[in-house]
């Protein structure tokens, strides 16, 4: 059971990945109706993988193979985790943005800087997590 959680943890960050590099190739400053429907339900997976990992990553950090406090000890987990969270909380302002538009009407669509800032942001600071689990998994931090 142990594996299959693993492989779904990472599964779930490699579609995660995958979904937010695919909306920083697709945002420009001006995007057509069909991108931005198409932008939604590549924001929905990115959402749904990000449940996953989550899922996945806390029945880990509960009731995986190593007690909970090799990793609550760790203040490179705490990093990691923090920086989970921002990057989940800094994703609600695009995926807010799409559905706000996905019955648009018009054409092409003017993307406002703010939100290609942040979805680029989102995907600095997800480049950072899996450097910080490799670190941890190593006890770095202890």
């Amino acid at each position: 059971m142990d594996i299959l959680i693993r492989y779904l943890h990472l599964f779930g960050v490699v579609v995660l990945a995958g979904s937010l590099i695919i909306e920083n190739m697709a945002i420009a400053r001006e995007i057509s109706r069909e991108d931005v429907r198409n932008l939604v339900k590549v924001d929905g997976i990115y959402g749904a993988s990000a449940v996953v990992v989550l899922i996945c990553g806390l029945i880990l950090l509960l009731a995986g193979p190593k007690p909970s406090g090799f990793y609550t000890a760790n203040p490179v987990f705490h990093v990691k985790m923090t920086l989970f969270v921002l990057v989940a909380l800094l994703s609600i302002y695009p995926t807010v943005f799409f559905l706000r538009n996905r019955k648009t009407q018009a054409e092409r669509l003017a993307v406002p800087v703010a939100v290609i800032r942040v979805l680029r942001l989102e995907l600095v600071l997800l480049v950072l997590i899996p450097i910080l689990a490799f670190l941890m998994a190593r006890g770095i931090g202890l």
